[in-house]
């Protein structure tokens, strides 16, 4: 049986955990901060892939990564994005962040939103990024986001005609005293 690797001074995180910190905080920061197609590039194996699960966006392998990042990714970002951790959880080969995502639809955004005009509107929603590391890289990123709260949030569906929830869920994930139960109350009075 392997021995536990030591955490690092202070982190509670193994040397191999503060690693795949570092990566993907690193390849985050060529996506949203430097902007940087090739760098992000850089932090992924060969054969990498990315699922937007909602929209299926993304691609498999550097090739079609490389395209997507530079033309569908990285360029369609609205300046005021903001992503805000929640939470983290970090294993020998795979990391999950938690967090609320945030801009204002200023821009066309088709690795989110394919063919939708800009709607000047304003979104936060909770945000899931699974991603699986090997060989010291990242392997693949599923992405998970709630679609309906995006487009409720964008006046695309009507909230008051669907179980859906714009950016209440959003609040909630932020917030656990908010009230739990909405829609179902609202469908047991519309009975």
């Amino acid at each position: 049986m392997k021995k536990p690797e030591k955490p690092v001074s202070g982190s509670g995180l193994s040397a191999a955990q503060e690693h795949l910190r570092q990566l993907w905080e690193e390849h985050i920061r060529h996506e949203f901060a430097t902007h940087n197609t090739e760098d992000t590039l850089a932090t992924m194996v060969e054969d990498a892939y990315v699922n937007h699960i909602p929209v299926l966006t993304g691609g498999v392998g550097k090739e079609q990564l490389r395209e997507f990042y530079s033309k569908r990714f990285i360029p369609q970002m609205p300046p005021d994005t903001e992503m805000v951790p929640l939470s983290r959880t970090i294993g020998n080969d795979r990391l999950v962040d938690e967090m609320i995502f945030k801009f204002t639809h200023t821009i066309r955004m088709d690795w989110m939103l394919p063919g939708l005009a800009p709607t000047r509107r304003r979104v936060e929603i909770p945000l899931v990024a699974i991603v699986q590391f090997r060989d010291g890289k990242l392997a693949h990123e599923h992405i998970y986001w709630d679609q309906a709260s995006v487009l409720v949030q964008l006046g695309l569906l009507d909230p008051t005609k669907l179980p859906v929830a714009g950016v209440e869920s959003a609040r909630k994930a932020m917030d656990k005293q908010l009230p739990s139960n909405a829609l179902m109350n609202r469908a047991e009075q519309a009975q």
